[in-house]
């Protein structure tokens, strides 16, 4: 059986991720692409006894990027010795912008790799106003053009026939060289025995890092001899192609220039210099009353649940460390994560509502003003909002970043947007501490969005710092295609919040289990002297006199003024591997002291413990807002260091980040605990 290559590309929200989504269903996997942290997915399917592996790159307008995830899409059509080198390229155009989707579609053909033109979003072109002749693009072009729309299905079947019979085989000139270059395309065609385009690509390269390494020093050489300047090239293409998709657009296209689309109706409210900033901010409010509305009933259940299978376990099995092991440390440390998740999932199920429905796109539009004075790109809301998320990918994405001062500065105040692994500390201290109030409208909805909001503040003061030292004499703009609105296309909805759930839950799980370990064992033991005095080095024990007791007491006294007692200096510790496993390990700890009368009810183990200190309840009022303060602030995220050192190519910066983070996050935390109290 036969296995064939096959990349979709096309422009940003030309409906990509849903026609891959189409084809390959739940047969997919992520990854990074080789040697860049950009994110790649593979899908697979089966089509009359043919194995296809569906590669989705990154958007882009063009084959000459201007960043680095637009890199990816060229490099991916450089090296046929590669083994993700396509058998056949999907273009995949939006109906409502042809010209830029064509500009992309010419160059590829041009790289004499079979090629279908797959034009998306057909199933809006009648109410639109919208005729589109497709007998004139195949002719002109020679090659398959297939009518789809991916979101309804209309077409697949179609599109994969044209992929069985291996779409336009002809070569293809749609793009006339100078002549003066001819000599330098031809030593470069002769020596990597690649084809005439992909050779002018490589020469009218601004940044030679963008082509593979392979080629850069005999590309130079050639560049150096015939005296090329690639911006030149680069504009006499685009000025050559853009001269004939002109003129062939009205000869595919025609819009009535009277219709008014429900897109154009919704844009003079939701991009209005006032009430579109009133619009999201109230929809922000009502994402985060329903955070604690519709949670508060799945979390119950998954409380209870597995304080039952405590329970359970500690009931039928035997007696003995393995048992308790498992009921007072792996279950207690699993439930402190995983109760978490039907808020996690409905903040993903908003944010992706949103991007699904192209609201997305219009945030990124009216938040543009407010981010330019403090030195970030109109690109960094992109970043930012998907540090809501996970840092990590939204440091990733911080590559379509043109400008490089922009990039670094969006890099580094990235983490102060509260992520997801912020979302568990947040719910359990702010139901301990704030009352719970009545209905959809309740406090704790609203303490949840100021947190956020602090992220925020505190990313464009970092922002406006970072920008008074950091030296940039390159400006940039944004350019934004406003996608049409639509209704959600569930499946994309569905398909990405099991995605990311599955991902928050499996990421933190394999943390949460070997620190539950290390904690149990920490917590059960310790070093005692026996009746002969001689000395005991691991002898079972009170948590209080065990070895982890011994250590939370050692650095109490670092985190005292903050309001903490040793068992929260241990969870603040533990959770730098990843924040989420704070609760975790609060869980194990405060189930190991109780030996499990409480049945994990987690709130009320946190509710009635008492600081030793001072002989108040641990967590009341000023230590809960000292808690919350300091996760608002500090980095907390050792992935999040890596992959900044990753992306910097420097360990300057993430270290930096830990200490500005940090100090910051213990200077307020302290101001403020030491006024509440």
């Amino acid at each position: 059986m036969s296995e064939k290559n096959i990349i979709l590309v096309g422009n940003p929200n030309a409906g990509k991720t849903t026609l891959f989504n189409q084809l390959s269903g739940l047969h997919q996997k992520t990854g990074n692409y080789p040697g860049i942290t950009v994110e790649q997915k593979k899908g697979k399917f089966k089509y009359k006894d043919v194995n296809y592996t569906l590669i989705d790159l990154p958007g882009t307008y063009s084959l000459c990027p201007s960043s680095e995830d637009e890199k990816v899409v060229l490099n991916a059509f450089s090296d046929p010795s590669n083994s993700d080198y396509p058998d056949l390229i999907i273009v995949v155009a939006d109906v409502h912008n042809m010209k830029r989707s064509l500009f992309l579609y010419e160059q590829v053909i041009d790289l004499e790799i079979p090629t279908i033109l797959a034009i998306n979003q057909i199933d809006e072109i009648e109410k639109e106003g919208i005729l589109l002749r497709k007998d004139n693009l195949s002719t002109c072009f020679d090659t398959p053009v297939i009518l789809i729309s991916s979101r309804k299905g209309i077409g697949i079947k179609e599109l994969k026939e044209a992929i069985h019979n291996g779409g336009s085989k002809k070569k293809q000139n749609t793009f006339n060289y100078p002549k003066e270059i001819t000599g330098a395309i031809n030593i470069i065609t002769q020596t990597f025995h690649t084809n005439d385009y992909l050779a002018w690509l490589f020469l009218s390269q601004t940044n030679l890092q963008n082509i593979p390494e392979k080629y850069r020093k005999k590309v130079s050489e050639v560049i150096k001899e015939y005296k090329i300047i690639p911006k030149r090239l680069q504009i006499k293409e685009t000025i050559s192609r853009h001269q004939f998709i002109d003129n062939l657009i009205e000869k595919v296209v025609y819009k009535d220039p009277t219709y008014q689309t429900i897109t154009n109706k919704l844009d003079k409210v939701l991009l209005h210099p006032f009430w579109g900033y009133v619009i999201f901010f109230g929809i922000l409010f009502l994402i985060f009353q329903a955070l604690f509305f519709l949670s508060s009933y799945p979390q119950d259940w998954i409380e209870g649940f597995f304080a039952s299978f405590s329970s359970f376990l500690s009931e039928k099995l035997p007696a003995g460390p393995l048992t308790e092991l498992l009921a007072d440390g792996l279950i207690p440390g699993i439930s402190g994560v995983v109760v978490f998740v039907p808020q996690i999932a409905i903040l993903f199920f908003f944010l992706l509502l949103m991007e699904e429905s192209g609201y997305m796109a219009r945030v990124v539009f009216i938040m543009d003003r407010w981010f330019r004075p403090f030195g970030l790109s109109g690109k960094s809301v992109v970043p930012l909002l998907s540090g809501a998320a996970c840092a990590i990918p939204a440091i990733m994405s911080a590559r379509n970043i043109e400008n490089s001062k922009e990039r670094l500065i969006t890099i580094l105040v990235t983490p102060f947007i509260t992520c997801s692994a912020r979302l568990p500390i947040y719910s359990i201290i702010i139901a301990l501490i704030i009352p719970k109030g009545h209905g959809l409208f309740n406090l704790q909805g609203v303490t949840m969005m100021i947190m956020y909001l602090l992220g925020v503040i505190m990313a464009f003061i970092g922002a406006a710092f970072a920008n008074k030292f950091l030296k940039s004499t390159y400006k940039s703009y944004l350019i934004l295609d406003m996608p049409n609105y639509k209704i959600p296309f569930w499946r994309n909805v569905f398909y990405g919040l099991f995605e990311k759930s599955w991902s928050f839950v499996a990421n933190a799980g394999k943390i949460i289990l070997a620190v539950s370990v290390i904690l149990w064992v920490l917590g059960s033991f310790g070093k005692t002297n026996n009746k002969s005095k001689e000395t005991s080095y691991f002898t079972k024990t009170t948590l209080e006199n065990s070895y982890l007791g011994a250590f939370g007491k050692t650095i109490e006294p670092i985190f005292e003024p903050l309001g903490f007692d040793w068992k929260i200096d241990i969870g603040i510790l533990s959770s730098f591997a990843a924040r989420e496993v704070f609760v975790g390990t609060l869980a194990s700890i405060y189930s190991m002291e109780d030996d499990g009368a409480e049945n994990l009810k987690l709130k009320e183990l946190m509710k009635k413990d008492i600081n030793h200190n001072t002989g108040k309840p641990t967590f009341n009022f000023a230590t809960g807002i000292s808690i919350l303060l300091f996760y608002a602030f500090a980095m907390q995220c050792v992935s999040t260091l890596a992959i900044v050192k990753k992306e910097t190519n420097s360990w300057k910066w993430p270290f930096l980040q830990l200490f500005f983070m940090t100090g910051i996050a213990y200077f307020i935390a302290f101001l403020c605990y030491q006024i509440l109290k």
